[in-house]
């Protein structure tokens, strides 16, 4: 069994915390995270917002994923700095596949993808905010390069991957443990990564730099930049400047994402920011 996010992230130099939306549709929004991806009630947050994320081992407490924020009045733009994509790691092929099942059996739109670093799914929330529902698989991959500013994978077998195949499904569903497609996300599953557009590509990677993460990626052929925290999985945040150069920010009371927080292993102080396309987030010390 390959290792699920938990211990992945056990040397990255930060971790994620949630990641906070702004929805048009409060109990629409949850029928989305909570009945079809499996997050549970966490409870209340501020000014009507609502905690999701995964139950703890047993004396653990939960684990915060998603904070819902209702208010907004429309849905997902294009043409603006903001959320590409979150990104939901699965503890385990089982569990990946039970949910890739489960999107199946509700015959809900979803894009099952081969990265070669992970295996992913693409879906919308009611909003158009775009989720994507991964597994890691780093020990496929044998070397990754740049070839003609586009990115090129080899896996470990001498393979070459563009990382946009489809998903092998026939080998996904072999890990499938039971027939149950119902229950709770598990302990363990995290956020693994953002996907951010912004205005300007070298800010961007200038920004997320300087608070701790490390270049791994840099594909200017396609407006793409790729960056680490430090440990195993290479792919935790990226940028790209698929919206246009110099994209502003989308206008108030529009849906997608509010911040998202990152958790400091290494304690200091809560630092509130914005990156120079003005996606904003929070870093605090662990708890």
């Amino acid at each position: 069994m390959r290792p699920g996010p938990v211990q992945s992230t056990a040397e990255d130099n930060l971790l994620y915390g949630a990641v906070h939306l702004n929805v048009t549709d409060l109990e629409r929004s949850l029928v989305f995270w909570r009945d079809l991806i499996g997050m549970v009630e966490l409870g209340d947050g501020e000014s009507g917002a609502v905690r999701l994320g995964v139950k703890g081992e047993p004396d653990e407490p939960g684990k915060e994923l998603v904070v819902l924020h209702p208010g907004a009045t429309r849905p997902v733009q294009r043409g603006y700095s903001a959320l590409y994509h979150l990104a939901i790691h699965m503890p385990s092929e089982a569990e990946f596949a039970r949910i890739l099942a489960r999107l199946f059996a509700a015959r809900y739109p979803n894009a099952p993808t081969d990265h070669v670093t992970h295996w992913a799914t693409y879906l919308d929330d009611p909003d158009g905010i775009n989720v994507e529902i991964a597994f890691e698989t780093i020990d496929r991959v044998g070397e990754i390069d740049i070839v003609g500013g586009r990115p090129l994978i080899i896996d470990s077998q001498g393979r070459r991957h563009d990382m946009t195949e489809p998903l092998g499904l026939e080998e996904v569903f072999s890990h499938r443990e039971d027939e149950d497609l119902n229950g709770p996300l598990p302990p363990g599953t995290r956020i693994g990564h953002i996907h951010l557009y912004v205005g300007d590509l070298d800010a961007a990677r200038t920004f997320y730099e300087e608070i701790g993460f490390s270049p791994h990626m840099n594909a200017d052929g396609i407006g793409f930049a790729d960056l680490s925290l430090g440990g195993t999985f290479p792919h935790r945040i990226a940028v790209n400047v698929w919206q246009g150069i110099g994209a502003p920010q989308a206008p108030e009371g529009t849906a997608g994402m509010r911040y998202f927080e990152l958790d400091d292993p290494r304690g200091g102080e809560v630092r509130e920011l914005a990156d120079p396309a003005g996606n904003r987030l929070i870093i605090r010390p662990a708890a």
